[in-house]
């Protein structure tokens, strides 16, 4: 398994630097930073939001089997003599497995969870009774739809859906072995078969494990099963995506519609200014009437200063960051906010030099009637 090397959690508040990866998936950040943001960036931008969704479904699927997991350990122990608890616990429930990738604190845990559901004691003599409200079944006769986009979602919380047996409640009730099966299931025909509704690129010996491994005689459903395929896509979008996000959401505060808006409009009124300056020179205009150049040439670098450096230094000020086109929502990381006001501190004074000395180019420059 491959082997993370992460920065330990450090409270939003203290935390001078930028997020890393695994702090975005768990949570741990806030705007423009924070999951939401992310899943808005690889939909739109990288376009390859199947990747993270698959993430987020192997992380759903582990607490699914939690949950399982703790049922089945309150229906073992129900009618245990309260001496014999203890003893029995501690071998018989893995308990605080962790959800990052492998290589994270609780590998440990999920290993042992792993395990114990890949056991006959787990699996046939201790499963919870169905429950007459469970909705699933194989995925080959329900025809299972992707997940939904997580701009539709009401909740924080990417990775859980009306597709998925994240409905059942949070201590368990309702879930079963055969519903871990749908799940793993789920994500192997959704995600990684060839030809797949969202399938996503893995090497082909990772596939095939995995296959296997659902499939085969063994007919897995524990989370381990996902290893290598959850620890591959964390580090392609480590590699590929997250510099990128990084660079647009902690440098910058614009998505590239409104950088290209601006850079059509800073054109234009580039184009349109310095064609009126030479118009008042070449009449002799006086330069009280040429003062007027200042306005489209102060629009102009401002819009084609913005797109330069994907920043808006007035809203980052202002301490907005744009989501989605002419969508603005407020900056909450603190070394984002501190890192942009220094961007936009910055860029407005090489805006403002530049506009000044070309205006004064072209105001003080003598006029000559032809």
């Amino acid at each position: 398994m491959a082997d993370h090397d992460h920065h330990a959690h450090v409270p939003i508040q203290h935390r001078n630097r930028f997020p890393t990866l695994f702090e975005v998936l768990s949570r741990q950040t806030v705007a423009p930073l924070d999951l939401f943001s992310f899943y808005i960036y690889m939909r739109d931008q990288q376009r390859s939001v199947d990747y993270l969704d698959f993430w987020l479904d192997v992380a759903q699927h582990l607490q699914l089997c939690r949950l399982y997991v703790r049922r089945l350990h309150r229906s073992v122990f129900e009618d245990t003599p309260e001496m014999e608890k203890n003893s029995k616990r501690e071998s018989f429930f893995p308990e605080g497995a962790g959800e990052g990738p492998s290589g994270e604190k609780g590998e440990v845990s999920d290993q042992r969870l792993s395990a114990f559901l890949r056991s006959d004691h787990g699996s046939r003599q201790h499963s919870p009774h169905p429950s007459q409200g469970s909705n699933y079944s194989h995925p080959s006769t329900r025809g299972d739809l992707p997940r939904p986009s997580f701009m539709t979602m009401d909740t924080s919380s990417p990775g859980e859906d009306s597709n998925s047996p994240g409905q059942v409640s949070s201590n368990g009730n309702g879930l079963r072995r055969e519903d871990l099966r749908a799940s793993a299931e789920k994500i192997l025909y959704t995600y990684l078969l060839p030809g797949s509704e969202r399938e996503i690129i893995i090497p082909q010996s990772i596939l095939q494990d995995v296959q296997d491994a659902i499939e085969g005689p063994d007919q897995r459903s524990d989370p381990e099963l996902f290893d290598a395929a959850k620890d591959y896509v964390f580090q392609a979008m480590e590699r590929d995506a997250f510099p990128g996000f990084l660079q647009s959401k902690g440098l910058g505060n614009l998505v590239p519609q409104s950088m290209m808006i601006r850079l059509i409009v800073g054109l234009i009124s580039f184009f349109g200014a310095v064609w009126a300056s030479f118009i008042l020179i070449f009449l002799d205009k006086s330069r009280v009437t040429r003062c007027w150049l200042i306005l489209p040439f102060t629009v102009a670098f401002y819009f084609i200063f913005t797109h330069q450096y994907m920043l808006d230094p007035i809203l980052a000020l202002l301490g907005f960051s744009e989501y989605t086109l002419m969508d603005f929502n407020r900056i909450r990381e603190p070394f984002v906010k501190k890192t942009l006001n220094k961007r936009s501190i910055t860029t407005l004074g090489l805006f403002l030099l530049v506009d000044a000395a070309v205006c004064c180019l072209f105001i003080l420059v003598p006029g000559k009637r032809l």
